[in-house]
């Protein structure tokens, strides 16, 4: 099954033993679930219809989102089904949604191989595909993994042609057990400059083979600008990052090439749903990563903060 990717000069990695190329800079899709869910923003359905296409007309190859994303899947089906060729999708199963007034934030996990299923199958009819490219444990821990045999349920799907790859998305202290079994083609992990307490962890599943999804990996943006943590952020200051920015760099596309000077990740998920934004992340991504003189240095400088 091969994709028709287009090739718009975005750097590339293969995902793992998955073998897949993926961009560098992928998409997550969370920023269009527009208010049901998780505290988000409004979005239009022409505001969902013009972010979506735009990601796959910069060249970005690989999409993220998640069962209980609100309207996530029901915009990458309605907007994007008919360039399904053009991109890798990964989701993610475990989820179930219960909306008491359509805003709620209550996004219970059953894991139950009867749930796992009615999650891929409602993904799939709400994408209008008859499979996606990766399938991700939407966050159990090692004994609700265990109690649901939920690697066996991954498997049978893959078995059914549903889903070409399995993976999780987990953090620690349930991410090191995952990755020493060996059975995940993929792991989708939270890492910025900001926030490093997966920096080694990530490594080691790239070193097991695995293919490493980066989650977080501009730290949501910077407060004003972005979503993020003001807290968080303060941390930028603790560690004198202005000082390394090039010529017209912003802190953000900063963060997106540190996060891309990882050599164990694969493809780092940033969500939005400004077109501006967008392009500016497109144009860090193409800068390429960090040169080694300055990685270096930007870690010097946040272990000096003590950000882990």
């Amino acid at each position: 099954m091969t994709q028709g990717y287009i090739n718009t000069g975005l750097p590339l990695n293969t995902l793992g033993r998955t073998g897949i190329e993926v961009t560098k800079l992928g998409y997550g899709a969370m920023e269009v679930r527009g208010t049901r869910i998780w505290g988000g923003r409004p979005v239009t359905d022409e505001e969902a219809g013009a972010i979506l296409n735009s990601v796959l007309d910069a060249g970005i190859n690989f999409i993220d989102t998640a069962n209980d994303y609100g309207r996530s899947e029901e915009y990458i089906g309605r907007f994007l089904s008919h360039r399904r060729a053009e991109f890798t999708l990964a989701t993610k199963c475990g989820c179930t949604v219960v909306r008491k007034d359509d805003t709620t934030d209550e996004t219970p996990h059953v894991w139950t191989r009867e749930n796992l299923f009615r999650g891929l199958h409602e993904s799939l009819e709400r994408m209008k595909t008859d499979h996606v490219d990766l399938i991700q444990l939407h966050n159990p821990s090692v004994e609700q993994c265990e109690q649901g045999d939920l690697v066996a349920v991954l498997q049978e799907m893959k078995q059914q042609g549903k889903v070409r790859w399995i993976g999780c998305s987990s953090t620690e202290p349930h991410l090191s057990v995952y990755i020493g079994w060996g059975v995940f083609d993929a792991f989708q992990i939270p890492y910025s400059a900001l926030e490093r307490q997966h920096e080694e962890l990530i490594q080691k599943a790239a070193d097991a083979g695995a293919g490493v999804i980066v989650r977080g990996g501009v730290a949501r943006g910077e407060p004003g600008e972005g979503m993020g943590n003001q807290d968080r952020w303060g941390f930028w200051e603790k560690a004198g990052l202005d000082e390394l920015l090039e010529e017209g760099e912003s802190r953000t596309q900063f963060l997106l090439r540190f996060t891309n000077s990882h050599p164990g990740m694969h493809t780092n998920i940033v969500g939005t749903k400004n077109p501006n934004h967008l392009q500016m992340n497109v144009e860090a991504a193409m800068r390429g990563a960090l040169s080694p003189e300055v990685y270096a240095e930007a870690k010097r400088r946040l272990d000096a903060a003590n950000v882990s």
